[in-house]
């Protein structure tokens, strides 16, 4: 399953997208975060049927995620965001 976190205002969408199918709750990208916007659960919050853990965006962050992830954003398009670098599974992707 895919989750979204962030929002959509007048000027973009910003998600990060977390597949939690691939997400093993490592949380390499918690550590690798300088915004620290990631946390590990026990259970995935979205689908009560997967009792793994798993990574979300905590709470506070997710209405934030513009600013709090701006600063790590690549001004090309290569992956150069240390959550995705460290994510050896490819579960972190970005919307913007």
């Amino acid at each position: 399953m895919k989750a979204n976190y962030g929002y959509s205002d007048a000027s973009g969408d910003y998600f990060i997208t977390i597949d939690t199918d691939k997400c093993d709750g490592c949380g390499e990208c918690v550590s690798a975060c300088p915004a620290g916007v990631f946390q590990v659960v026990d259970c995935d919050p979205n689908d009560p049927m997967n009792e793994e853990p798993v990574v979300t965006v905590i709470p506070d962050k997710e209405k934030k995620i513009k600013y709090e992830c701006g600063p790590c954003k690549p001004f090309t398009n290569t992956p150069s965001l240390p959550c995705v670098q460290v994510c050896t599974h490819c579960a972190i992707a970005f919307s913007w």
